[in-house]
């Protein structure tokens, strides 16, 4: 019998979420609707990583790099984290799979680590096009299996927000075709889940995301899954065989057009008898938490993950102030 996803509609935008939203609404979206996804423009998309070294993380944190991959990682420790907490978290950046890195995403990172009061191993995959989306799943593959040398499954959260959202549902569902152990839970933060961009398209939220305009994602799909059947078990994580995954959390912008695979594939992981809870957040827009310095609600989001990655792990970890 299938389980039905807890839907929490969490109420309250405040000031600095709705300056957020318009200012991305005047200058963010007639960006990405006009930035051509071309060979040339896609080289230097990586660059926007380098840019992000003004984003500095809080206070207290520890940063240590990572050998041994064959990608780029690092371990991030918000302030007051132990070093060796038994729970950690694996996380996969956003970027729409051919931008960002460790330095975007590295203060919001180590929010999320503070509040779970854990380690987070940080990955930044190899992106298209410079290589092909099965070899990305696999970098993300190999990071949890270089993780299980060192803790139990049991004990590993995996998460990542919009593209890194993806990964986040891949790398378990191949870990697992490849005999590895399932982790302890799965947070996903607006995560990109179906291939089909009309479904987008004609979600009610087209109109209202102040970020993403859903016709330009047919360029992603194209570009990052070139030949690609949109219904690929393999490669559409809302077309998997989600029965074998762990309790999982969405969390999702009420005004965003990622909505409709956050909630489509909670109710996939549902069918599947997969424990999810989906939050829908009011007023708030595409990977909101990464606006935490602004938003009060990217700070309450960011505890909420903080919580669901300490009761889904049987780490011996107490909560941090955030």
């Amino acid at each position: 019998m299938a389980i039905a996803p807890v839907i929490e509609e969490r109420s309250g935008c405040g000031r600095g979420a709705r300056v957020a939203a318009r200012l991305m609404r005047w200058f963010m979206r007639p960006l990405v609707s006009r930035l051509p996804w071309t060979p040339l423009t896609l080289r230097f998309a990586p660059l926007l990583d380098l840019g992000a070294v003004l984003l500095v993380p809080p206070r207290g944190t520890k940063l240590t790099k990572v050998k041994g991959l064959g990608c780029a990682a690092e371990w991030v420790r918000g302030p007051g984290v132990p070093a060796d907490s038994r729970g950690v978290i694996l996380y996969f950046h956003g970027g729409g799979f051919v931008a960002c890195g460790l330095r975007t995403h590295r203060r919001m990172i180590a929010r999320i680590s503070q509040a779970a009061g854990m380690p987070v191993l940080s990955v930044a995959y190899r992106m298209q096009p410079r290589v092909t989306i099965q070899t990305t799943i696999e970098d993300c593959v190999a990071a949890y299996r270089w993780l299980l040398e060192t803790h139990a499954a049991d004990d590993v959260v995996i998460a990542g927000d919009s593209a890194g959202g993806y990964l986040a549902f891949m790398a378990p569902i191949h870990a697992l075709r490849d005999g590895l152990p399932r982790p302890a839970g799965i947070a996903a933060l607006s995560p990109f889940a179906d291939l089909d961009i009309d479904v987008k398209i004609a979600h009610v939220n087209a109109p209202l995301d102040p970020f993403i305009p859903a016709p330009r994602m047919w360029d992603m799909v194209r570009t990052c899954f070139p030949g690609a059947e949109l219904t690929d078990p393999w490669l559409s994580p809302v077309h998997a065989d989600l029965s074998a995954l762990p309790p999982t959390l969405i969390q999702a912008g009420a005004i965003e057009v990622i909505r409709a695979d956050a909630e489509l594939m909670a109710e996939r992981l549902g069918a599947a008898d997969v424990p999810c809870t989906l939050q829908l957040w009011e007023g708030q827009a595409h990977v909101f938490q990464i606006f935490a310095d602004i938003s009060r609600e990217g700070l309450l989001a960011i505890k909420e993950i903080g919580a669901f990655a300490r009761r889904v792990t049987t780490a011996d970890t107490q909560p941090q102030a955030a």
